[in-house]
């Protein structure tokens, strides 16, 4: 109803100035005539055709969201091409005026620009969509909005140590994606590597440690690894990638007072915090029944004896 009511009063001004131009003939009011009536078209194409009406038969959301925003961009950006192709031409001073305007305009609202541009480039290059999880300059969260200047994030980590969200919105302008990387954790690979790191004792029975953690980290990341490595072949397809693997695996090293041993596997995005902590629950059960096979790095300090002390109890008298 607010979108009939808006393209009333398009039309509306848009015959005011045709009868204006009609008994005043004036280059500005006909100019303006045609700036309104280039509005109103446009108005009528993006508003009420594309995003009112064609929107509507576009059953899934995300296709449907995507579509509208796309909408949203092109509609503004007509306005502008219009704007600019109505009101460029004419006499060498308009132009130059009309130049020296345009540039201060743009210096003016250079980050508003650089925004708009910022959110070509993600609907060009498919940089995240909605439903993604993303790391900008420093901040991490799932895309909820994605705007015609800002995206909208719910945000993970920060005082957070796992990926839970924090329960804050964030906002984010499109710009970063100009100067900065964007880490996407989600687009065409659902599945990331995680990692737990554990110190040993030398008195451990290392290889007996590997096998029981090995078998621990297997059963509860097959399910995954099987998707990861259909995901990575579908990756394969779009991208040139050399040997991958999903298995999960156990690297040692050495130190002068523990050995070291990092648990990598292959996990869901989304179930990173659940998994780690599952696993790392399994492991501590196994080492508290391993009979001392298995035993944790621990610093101890050991005293070997205690300087001989002098006590002087001089008493005044």
């Amino acid at each position: 109803m607010k979108q009939i009511k808006g393209l009333v009063i398009w039309i509306v001004i848009t015959v005011g100035f045709w009868f204006a131009n009609y008994y005043l003939v004036h280059d500005y009011i006909e100019k303006a005539f045609y700036t309104f009536a280039a509005l109103t078209i446009i108005h009528i194409a993006f508003k009420i055709i594309l995003d009112n009406q064609f929107s509507k038969k576009i059953k899934e959301k995300k296709t449907r969201y995507s579509f509208k925003k796309i909408t949203s961009i092109m509609y503004v950006g007509s306005f502008i091409a219009a704007l600019a192709a109505i009101w460029s031409g004419g006499t060498q001073e308009v132009t130059v005026a009309f130049g020296l305007v345009t540039a201060g305009v743009a210096f003016a609202l250079q980050d508003v620009l650089k925004n708009l541009a910022g959110a070509i480039i993600i609907y060009i290059n498919r940089l995240y969509v909605v439903g993604d999880r993303i790391e900008i300059n420093s901040k991490t969260g799932d895309v909820l909005d994605i705007g015609i200047f800002y995206t909208t994030i719910l945000e993970i980590r920060e005082w957070i140590s796992s990926d839970s969200p924090t329960g804050r919105i964030s906002t984010i302008p499109n710009g970063w994606v100009i100067a900065n990387n964007v880490n996407n954790y989600t687009k065409d690979h659902n599945y990331i590597w995680d990692e737990i790191s554990i110190s040993l004792d030398y008195k451990s029975d290392a290889k007996y440690a590997q096998e029981k953690f090995m078998s621990i980290v297997t059963s509860q990341t097959t399910q995954f690894v099987e998707k990861a490595k259909k995901s990575i072949e579908n990756m394969g397809e779009k991208y040139y990638l050399g040997e991958a693997n999903a298995e999960p695996v156990i690297f040692m090293s050495l130190t002068d007072k523990e050995i070291f041993l990092k648990i990598r596997y292959t996990v869901e995005t989304r179930q990173r915090g659940l998994v780690k902590d599952k696993i790392s629950n399994l492991i501590l059960e196994e080492i508290r029944n391993s009979h001392d096979k298995i035993m944790i790095s621990t610093q101890t300090l050991n005293i070997t004896g205690f300087p001989d002390l002098s006590i002087n109890d001089n008493k005044q008298k």
